[in-house]
């Protein structure tokens, strides 16, 4: 690929891997831009849409942005399924934008033989608070605000063998919007984020402590779980992404002989619509986690940046 042009109103672009383009249009104000969409993970269209819609805000919302407007990106099997299907897909899309407070405004579909959904979002930051992934620094605490294990359940799901339990937990996990903590995350100032999705836990956190110059060091047990995610990971119900992931980080990850398969399996799991990872420095990190409790966000303290080779993980 040819080397970007430069160009000074381009705040963030391909350099660090972020979560989305920023673009600054003056002084005051930047656009975040950005766009996702992927092949259905639960039966349900409607929550489908709502699931494939929540994912592609996340970006926005990591970036310490605000959601603007949207479009929808489709892919779908006209011939084959009937119309009602993307129809719900559709509605279920636009639901969730609407509690993000925007509206989508158009899209595009194609015919094809299996359906995908998702959408290109635009969004506005001041250029001065933008939250990248590249700005961590040593003595950060890393803290998360969801549980991973959406990839595992969901591969469950389409195996007909998840829980009840689990598949409502990952749904609603899946359903929640990073709104309200990365309204928390801009009201105290942190270092860095990235919300964390198909490259999983670990594989986030290694951009982020690669593209800061840090390493990381991660409590095993600390990482919250969906509940039932664990015992699925033990029975083999691992996406081929999740395999990929942990080929992926095997140079880049020392683990601890205490952490057994399945939880290391969950740590490198392809999440969708996963939660904020958030550097924050000690000193702002109680007040991090009081603004994210007083909006009804979980937050889990699960490691910290350390010195030491770029993008390194010990996970204890």
């Amino acid at each position: 690929m040819p080397a970007p042009l430069p160009n000074p109103a381009l705040l963030v672009g391909l350099e660090t891997g972020d979560d989305a383009a920023v673009y600054r249009l003056r002084e005051d104000l930047a656009l975040v831009i950005t766009t996702d969409f992927f092949t259905p993970i639960v039966d349900d269209a409607f929550v489908f849409g709502g699931i494939a819609a929540a994912n592609a805000l996340s970006d926005v919302y990591a970036m310490g942005g605000t959601p603007l407007l949207a479009i929808n990106l489709a892919a779908f099997p006209a011939k084959e399924l009937p119309l009602t299907i993307l129809s719900d897909i559709l509605r279920g899309g636009m639901q969730k934008a609407h509690e993000a407070g925007i509206d989508i405004v158009g899209g595009h579909s194609i015919d094809d033989p299996e359906p995908k959904y998702g959408l290109a979002v635009i969004g506005t930051v001041h250029p001065d608070r933008v939250v990248r992934n590249s700005t961590a620094r040593a003595g950060d605490q890393l803290l998360l605000t969801k549980p991973v294990g959406t990839g595992i359940i969901s591969t469950a799901i389409k195996h007909g063998v998840a829980p009840a339990a689990a598949e409502a937990a990952a749904i609603t996990s899946m359903l929640q919007l990073n709104q309200a903590a990365a309204a928390a995350m801009t009201a105290v100032g942190v270092s860095a984020a990235t919300d964390v999705t198909g490259f999983g836990l670990l594989g986030h956190l290694r951009t982020m402590a690669r593209a800061s110059g840090v390493s990381a060091t991660v409590q095993a047990a600390a990482v919250p779980v969906l509940p039932g995610a664990e015992a699925l990971a033990d029975a083999g119900e691992v996406p081929g992404g999740t395999r990929s992931n942990e080929r992926s980080l095997r140079p880049s990850v020392q683990w601890s002989d205490a952490v057994l398969p399945p939880r290391r399996i969950l740590l490198c799991d392809a999440q969708t619509s996963g939660g904020l990872l958030i550097a924050v420095p000690q000193w702002a990190q109680p007040r991090l986690e009081a603004e994210l409790a007083a909006r009804g966000v979980a937050a889990y303290r699960i490691g910290g940046l350390n010195e030491g080779p770029a993008g390194t993980i010990v996970v204890q």
